[in-house]
């Protein structure tokens, strides 16, 4: 899938990339604020507003911006950042609230700073004309375009000097060569539209057999890292979404190598740097290929669907230490992360008064200060606590090396005593550490990322049966129809200072509709399932190309930028696409939709070599095809007791089967299903029913039997 490019016209911008690795860089250079505030000032993004007292005149994306840069004949400098973003901060102190790098930039450029929470759809593209030029990318993202937004330049970070030096070159060769820049953006915009490229739908294959699917570890495998989880490589990220499809791999094929993966992958993270071990939740990733050294920034999106994978993980390793991860993260995003308003912010910064995860590193000092002896030395053991510190500036972060139990049992202990002197350290610990300065908050909700998190107190509810976590599902989810959803059923992609704003992208479709969908799987409200086919209509009509069959990210309303992005695959988030195709196939089943399933049908035919090629890259397509392969299973349960016996079959991992029901027969499928004093179970495939029951182990049980083919007589379906 990955766009190959062997552009001619590229030898000026490739001078100027080789001639930055050159530079001496980071010479001193005083750095001066600006006198005034400058138009960032009035910015909803938390972000942008942070860059309003630079010296550099930066302007919003919009009109404005692209109207002088073309009235003036000037380049555009594209800054992409975000607020949680260490090095973003970095660039801003040394670069941007540089006085003589603010001359260059407000001479000879129009400058833009964008926040890519808000505005995805932009950091796509020229983080894209990053990865075809440099071959990676990063952030903070720094493009230079035309005046008609076409880029010829991109890089992450740099420091003050090698800045005013790119600039000063870039201006000159505009001033004096234009034509050669205006060659490469022409065949650079060429590249980033064509990775857009699909192949022919004829040539879909949607028949998928489980051969086909078991045969997908053989290109898997090989990345795995056996000995601390995860992938292999030098950082490691959580990319729950390729762990959730991987315990889907073992639920279907019984693979207990797979399931080791993820048990090996999950227990590192929990107990490395990336978990927070006195406060609970991730890091985004961390800086070490053995999960120990955080890069601080706790984000929304990785703790929800963090916090989802540990729930369905739970359904099948019972262990206490998922559990611990499950509640402490929740109490984290509740604590840290609450808007009062049913929603949730964004996310953490990494830095606090300038230093990196100066707010969760000790010294022993510090430890010795806050703890009683034996407080010190049962921290010290447990959290692997070193003299001169285990990170920088004689600090440590706090990971362990084994569960609570295997600890105990090493270190001679009697577990309730361990737990209750543990308890009290952390607590004492939490408390001074609530006394520093806090990490700040970017405070917009976005509805994409909150989705997500209807999604984790869902998984969390049916792991753990906490009635609380449930509320809050439905709290959240009420937030989002109220603050998000508009009358027409379109979306705000972010909310702040009490208002929605910017036209919602592909992924808040998505990831919406996904929740209400799995909000009347658990709680057999019809009106959630209304709700979630509404808004995936609207998407049809304003995302869905045609001719592909797929749904571009941004709206067909977008049409000043200049390129039209589809999000194709699976990164730290599944794919808008692969969400909506999962979507589809829900709720064609559940409706008995066909055009849904023949939409959801099409998508997946357009991406299955990739996926099969690739799956580490396309993991939530992964999770598609294992389902077409092996059959859904639709579970159907009517009476008065539908609901409680709905929480208890989930309690279950039964990643494949959809449930619908309730005290109405209003789906198709539960029509002449309601018998009157009785509540039953349905498990039908394909639209066919075996024989009801009215115990949920009994259905559990026609489930696996019949999924791992131990079931003698096959054609009992009613």
């Amino acid at each position: 899938m990955a766009f190959r490019i062997n552009f001619r016209f590229l030898s000026i911008t490739s001078f100027l990339i080789i001639t930055t690795c050159f530079l001496t860089g980071c010479k001193d250079t005083k750095q001066e604020s600006g006198d005034k505030e400058n138009r960032l000032a009035n910015a909803s993004s938390p972000y942008l507003r942070e860059h309003a007292d630079n010296p550099v005149d930066w302007y919003e994306w919009g009109p404005e911006a692209i109207e002088k840069a073309k009235e003036e004949d000037k380049p555009i400098i594209i800054s992409v950042g975000y607020a949680s973003c260490h090095w973003c901060h970095v660039m801003e102190r040394e670069s941007f609230m540089d006085s003589s790098v603010a001359a260059i930039m407000n001479r000879d450029f129009v400058s833009i700073k964008i926040d890519r929470e808000e505005r995805p759809d932009i950091d796509k593209i020229y983080m894209n004309a990053a990865q075809l030029l440099n071959g990676s990318g990063g952030w903070p993202l720094n493009a230079v375009a035309l005046p008609d937004g076409k880029p010829f330049f991109a890089g992450t970070y740099f420091p003050p000097e090698e800045w005013k030096n790119i600039l000063t070159k870039i201006a000159t060769v505009y001033k004096e060569d234009k034509e050669s820049l205006v060659e490469t953006a022409n065949a650079l915009t060429e590249g980033i539209r064509s990775t857009n490229i699909l192949g022919n739908l004829g040539a879909q294959k949607n028949e998928i057999s489980e051969a086909d699917y078991l045969s997908i570890m053989e290109v898997w495998e090989p990345r795995f890292d056996r000995e601390s989880g995860g992938y292999q490589g030098e950082q490691k990220f959580p990319l729950p979404v390729s762990w959730e499809a991987l315990l889907q791999h073992y639920y279907l094929t019984e693979d207990e190598e797979v399931l080791e993966m993820v048990k090996t992958t999950l227990d590192n993270m929990a107990r490395g740097g990336i978990y927070d071990q006195l406060g609970g939740g991730f890091s985004r990733y961390t800086t070490d290929p053995e999960w120990l050294i955080p890069h601080f920034e706790k984000m929304l999106y990785d703790n929800a669907q963090l916090i989802s994978l540990y729930s369905k993980a739970y359904k099948v390793i019972p262990s206490e230490e998922y559990k611990a991860v499950i509640e402490e993260s929740l109490e984290f995003v509740e604590r840290e992360l609450s808007n009062n308003e049913g929603g949730f912010y964004s996310s953490l910064n990494a830095d606090t008064d300038g230093e990196e995860g100066k707010y969760y590193v000790w010294s022993t000092e510090e430890l010795r200060n806050t703890l009683s002896g034996s407080e010190v030395e049962l921290v010290t053991n447990y959290y692997n606590i070193e003299p001169y510190g285990n990170w920088e500036k004689g600090k440590n972060i706090l990971y362990r090396r084994s569960s609570p139990e295997d600890f105990v049992r090493e270190e001679g202990l009697d577990y309730k005593e361990f737990k209750a002197n543990l308890n009290d350290a952390r607590e004492k610990l939490l408390e001074e550490r609530e006394s520093r300065n806090r990490p700040k908050v970017d405070d917009k909700s976005l509805t994409s990322w909150n989705a997500l998190m209807v999604d984790a107190y869902l998984d969390a509810f049916l792991a753990l049966r906490n009635e609380e976590y449930l509320n809050r599902a439905v709290k959240c989810a009420d937030f989002l129809t109220t603050k998000m959803l508009n009358p027409d059923y379109s979306l705000w992609r972010s909310y702040k200072d009490g208002k929605g704003q910017i036209n919602a992208f592909l992924d808040d479709y998505a990831l919406l509709s996904r929740a209400y969908i799995n909000l009347y799987q658990v709680t057999l409200d019809i009106e959630w399932l209304r709700k979630a086919q509404k808004i995936i209509g609207i998407a049809i009509k304003n995302f869905r190309d045609e001719e592909s069959g797929m749904f571009y990210y941004t709206s067909s309303d977008h049409n000043n930028l200049v390129a039209r992005k589809m999000e194709l695959d699976d990164n730290v988030i599944p794919s808008s696409n692969s969400v909506m195709a999962q979507n589809l196939f829900a709720l064609g089943t559940l409706l008995e939709k066909e055009d849904y399933l023949t939409m959801s049908e099409e998508m997946l035919g357009q991406m299955y070599d990739q996926a099969m090629e690739e799956p580490s890259f396309y993991a939530n397509w992964t999770k598609l095809i294992g389902t077409k392969a092996f059959g859904a299973y639709e579970i159907a349960i009517m009476g008065a007791d539908a609901q409680d016996k709905n929480f208890a079959i989930q309690k279950e991992y039964l990643p494949t089967s959809i449930f619908m029901g309730g005290k109405k027969e209003n789906l198709p499928l539960l029509k002449s299903k309601l018998v009157e004093e009785e509540t039953l179970i349905y498990v039908c495939q394909n639209k066919t029913c075996k024989f009801p029951v009215s115990l949920v182990e009994e259905a559990v049980d026609i489930i696996e039997n019949y999924r791992t083919g131990r079931e003698e007589n096959k054609n009992i379906w009613n």
